[in-house]
């Protein structure tokens, strides 16, 4: 149930931008990046993944990095200067919108910082999840900026070895 109104506040931001013929679903689970990158059939690593982080002022901030992307710490404490540290489920769907599966930058809560990481940049289009757990939509980093209406692009991943 809540999975299909997020799906819904993920079409309907795209429909307001004539592009809800671009979102896809699947019959299949794409909640997880592997799940997703089997779904689309794509590698993993194209699968843009929304990581839902505390801020210091008690809020909470979205971070959009390849899905074989890992948060480094250093990193993270030298840019936003606090601890990464992710929502819980609960307050993910309460401050974000989406559950934990879905979460992504379009149709979310008003207030909730958006950034996207440098580990992207390696791709010429993602797929960003759209408000469900079998959701989906393929756009290129221009797109993504915008429409993710992210502050800035930032780097604060590792991608592995």
């Amino acid at each position: 149930r809540v999975s299909e109104m997020s799906i819904e506040k993920g079409r309907a931001y795209f429909r307001a931008l004539g592009l809800e013929d671009r979102v896809q679903e699947f019959e299949v689970s794409s909640a997880t990046v592997e799940l997703a990158a089997l779904a689309l059939g794509v590698e993993g690593a194209r699968i843009a993944k929304t990581l839902s982080f505390k801020t210091a002022e008690g809020g909470c901030m979205l971070i959009l990095a390849a899905g074989d992307a890992r948060i480094d710490n250093p990193k993270f404490k030298a840019k936003f200067h606090l601890k990464a540290k992710m929502l819980t489920p609960e307050e993910v769907l309460e401050m974000v919108g989406h559950p934990v599966g879905g979460v992504c930058p379009f149709g979310i809560n008003e207030g909730v910082a958006v950034y996207l990481d440098e580990s992207l940049k390696r791709f010429e289009t993602v797929f960003p999840a759209v408000g469900s757990g079998s959701s989906a939509i393929e756009l290129n980093l221009d797109e993504l900026y915008r429409y993710s209406k992210a502050l800035e692009w930032i780097d604060v991943c590792k991608l592995p070895e």
